[in-house]
């Protein structure tokens, strides 16, 4: 399946209005067009508006487990080391549903750390933005942020703080970004 392609939904699919974050059910037998399909999830066109499908529910749009997106393997949290570049590898996987580049690139990640507690665990903090304050996707995009982080080895819990100061502007975005976006 590509970007662009016409599908029929094979069975009623929960989903979530883009950029409010409204809950709807988009019933079987609609068409939608797929727009997205990064991270985990699929972004579709439906009557007009945008709608986050989560990646479990991939089979209402006619998408078999082999074509499925890859996600990174849940781990259970263990004693030990944390790879910080696997911590930025894995939010590279994480993207705003309207926007094909990832959070990382987009520049919304401002700060990935790691914290040994007391007890040998290792949490994580994060602290991040987004494209725009009042965007109802942000709670989605943190718990993607949140649940694959926690897929790391060794991560034993994670803290994800939104923040709007320093406001996001597009002069925060890699290179890569602007030429994937036509900005340059």
């Amino acid at each position: 399946m590509t970007s662009g392609d016409m599908i029929v939904v094979t069975r009623d699919v929960d989903a979530v209005l883009i950029p409010l974050g409204t809950p709807v059910m988009i019933p079987e037998g609609a068409q939608v067009r797929m727009t997205q399909e990064l991270g985990g999830s699929y972004t579709v066109a439906v009557n007009g508006n945008l709608a986050r499908i989560e990646g479990t529910d991939a089979d209402a749009l006619g998408i078999t487990e082999a074509e499925m997106v890859e996600k990174p393997e849940s781990r259970p949290a263990a004693e030990g080391p944390v790879s910080e570049e696997e911590l930025w590898n894995v939010l590279k996987t994480c993207y705003d549903p309207e926007i094909p580049v990832n959070i990382v690139d987009l520049g919304l990640v401002y700060d990935c750390h790691v914290v040994d507690t007391d007890n040998g665990k290792n949490h994580v903090d994060i602290l991040m933005t987004l494209t725009a304050p009042g965007c109802g996707m942000g709670p989605f995009i943190v718990d993607d942020v949140r649940q694959k982080v926690l897929s790391v080895p060794n991560v034993s819990d994670v803290h994800v703080e939104l923040v709007f100061d320093p406001p996001w502007d597009r002069s925060m975005m890699s290179d890569e970004a602007k030429l994937q976006l036509g900005m340059f």
